[in-house]
């Protein structure tokens, strides 16, 4: 019996002792600072956004503000890998929990702040961030609205004024624009600081097909509107010549050199301005003097210049306005 007592003892003894190891281990890892904020970055790399918000406690921090929370999606989450823990400090109660990672190719590192927030079963502390680990990102679109972000197409509320944008840390996000007549090149954002604040602009141009139909619908408005005008000022046109003498037969107009169209931001929302540029118009005539009758011809160039405001018809076709000086 008394065998059977100590072979007893030694078992609940070596079960607690391994009971008290497991608690040991997992208090310095899994219910670790540094284990809560690896719970949140593997998240990350899932793209479980809702897992990482429920860490991150969205509702409980003042970086939400206003912010849209449209990239806190899991298609908007860029790719996150190679996590590694580099330190733990702790000072008055709350810990600095500093991670490495590759986010997006790029490597970088994001310093995490978290305190205990209470214990489970008594046993293994509980922790939450300190500070918010998202942060927000003011985006600019320049000259335009829409854009794409790792592959979502999104709008902003208001062309060339910033948006603020929620976001993961750490996190690559990677804005752009594409559309029939405009493009931004790729603006890549890497965020790293928790509750910090990027700001970024996206600049949006005319792209080539843009440049090529503007220039198509100019040279045909002079060819088909301006040079089959027999008269010396065609009206609504960027030429004409003025003669002091008398002509004595009907003016012939042909175009000597079109406008080459370059399009830059124009004065209101959505619309583009060719900036004044040089063109010339060739004038056939003949001319009487009118001193001594004699007749002889005008046969010459006739510079111009002449600047176009390009604006969008409510079914995309483009409406270009002639401002000639």
């Amino acid at each position: 019996m008394r065998r059977a007592i100590i072979t007893w003892s030694v078992a609940a003894a070596v079960v607690l002792a391994s009971f008290a190891g497991t608690v040991l281990i997992l208090n310095a890892s899994l219910y670790s600072a540094g284990g809560f904020v690896r719970s949140y970055l593997d998240s990350l790399v899932r793209h479980d956004a809702d897992g990482a918000l429920e860490l991150a406690d969205i509702g409980s921090t003042a970086v939400a503000g206003l912010a849209s929370r449209e990239l806190l999606a899991p298609a908007a989450m860029g790719e996150l890998s190679d996590i590694h823990l580099v330190s733990d400090v702790e000072a008055g109660g709350v810990h600095r929990v500093t991670f490495s990672y590759t986010a997006d190719g790029v490597d970088g590192t994001s310093t995490f702040e978290v305190e205990r927030a209470g214990t489970l079963l008594g046993l293994f502390p509980t922790w939450q961030f300190a500070t918010s680990p998202l942060a927000v990102i003011q985006l600019s679109v320049l000259h335009a609205t829409d854009f794409t972000v790792n592959g979502v197409d999104l709008s902003a509320a208001e062309q060339d004024l910033a948006s603020p944008y929620l976001v993961f840390t750490p996190g690559t996000y990677s804005f752009s624009h594409d559309s029939k007549y405009l493009h931004a090149a790729t603006l890549p954002v890497t965020v790293t600081h928790p509750s910090g604040s990027t700001v970024a602009a996206l600049d949006v141009q005319a792209n080539s097909t843009f440049v090529d139909a503007v220039q198509d619908e100019i040279n045909g408005y002079l060819d088909d509107t301006c040079v089959p005008q027999q008269v010396l000022l065609p009206a609504g046109c960027p030429f004409g010549q003025e003669i002091a003498n008398r002509t004595v037969s009907a003016p012939q107009w042909s175009m000597s050199q079109y406008p080459e169209v370059t399009l830059q931001p124009g004065p209101e929302p959505a619309s583009w301005l060719m900036p004044p540029t040089e063109g010339a118009a060739h004038l056939v005539v003949d001319v009487q003097s009118l001193f001594d009758g004699s007749i002889s011809p005008f046969d010459d160039d006739v510079p111009f210049t002449a600047s176009y405001l390009v604006t969008f018809l409510p079914d995309g076709q483009l409406l270009v306005t002639g401002r000639y000086e």
